[in-house]
């Protein structure tokens, strides 16, 4: 009873972490100047990360340094780099289905490097889901651009890769200590293209502090110290299927905050999203075992 507590409160500690992302976008279209999504990806990972190594007072050592490096791209500068791209040049629509393919790419890598069996169930789930996204945001106007959806499919692969080898590289370190390394890392490695790719922000307005505070301390710092804590404890499939809540959260806000309307069709969405996330949980549940029953004890006779 107690681990199926733990689990349950491990799972939900874990979707907390996409339920607030999908505030980024209302929060960046309100807050944010437009135009600079290299820089406010570098602004929103690097300070979170330094404040993080200030805390923890423990930088990455020996084979640490590279894995760091390597999952803060693949988890932050190029993930977030695709992700802009992908936004900038696909209907948002579009953008949230095409990255919606990671689950099924997660399916597949943890079989390749983790020696997970791929569950027929998880697939259909995924295929729930990616259906499920689609009807909560797609528009009959959307259109597709080549580049914008190559972007979205490279983001939604550096993802995958990051999720499962976060699980893979377990790190002698507190999921605290193992969060900051990524964040740093991945933030200095956005520095030079965000300096010589964009040009230099406007001076910053108390919204637009507000607005960077937010993505870093919450929407970074304190949601990928959830991420990474579940992707220690729980399936990586599981955890990667808890990123369909993204886009629902975003469409109840635009709901909420910006009068924006709910069509059945997106009611009938977030039913599948919903659906699908129940049946990923499921098909990672653990088989029980079918005890055999019990023989029955031989009756006692007087001699």
């Amino acid at each position: 009873m107690k681990t199926k507590l733990r689990s349950t409160a491990d799972l939900a500690a874990t979707a907390l972490a996409p339920a607030i992302w999908g505030s980024t976008y209302i929060v960046t279209t309100s807050f944010l100047p437009a135009g600079y999504p290299l820089t406010v990806a570098m602004l929103r990972a690097l300070p979170a990360g330094l404040l993080l190594l200030l805390l923890v007072r423990k930088l990455p050592f020996g084979i640490w340094w590279g894995r760091a490096f390597i999952l803060g791209a693949l988890n932050f500068s190029f993930f977030w780099a695709m992700l802009f791209v992908s936004a900038y040049r696909l209907p948002g629509g579009v953008a949230a289905t095409v990255g919606a393919v990671q689950p099924l790419i997660v399916i597949a890598l943890s079989r390749l490097f983790l020696g997970k069996p791929i569950r027929p169930l998880a697939v259909l789930a995924g295929l729930a889901g990616m259906a499920g996204v689609g009807l909560l945001v797609l528009t009959p106007k959307a259109g597709l651009d080549p580049v914008g959806v190559a972007a979205g499919l490279a983001g939604a692969v550096s993802m995958a890769f990051g999720t499962v080898l976060t699980r893979r590289w377990t790190p002698p370190v507190s999921n605290l200590t193992f969060t900051a390394w990524q964040l740093a890392a991945g933030g200095m490695l956005l520095v030079p293209f965000a300096l010589f790719l964009e040009p230099a922000l406007p001076t910053p307005t108390i919204a637009n502090i507000a607005g960077i505070a937010y993505l870093g301390l919450i929407g970074a710092a304190f949601t990928y110290l959830l991420w990474f804590r579940g992707l220690a404890r729980i399936e990586p499939s599981a955890v990667a299927s808890l990123g369909f809540l993204s886009p629902v959260v975003a469409t109840l806000l635009g709901w909420l905050a910006l009068g924006q309307s709910l069509a059945p069709v997106q009611i009938a969405g977030f039913a599948m999203v919903l659906a699908s996330v129940w049946l990923s949980q499921r098909a990672t549940m653990p088989v029980r075992p079918i005890r055999p029953a019990a023989s029955p004890e031989p009756a006692n006779h007087p001699a």
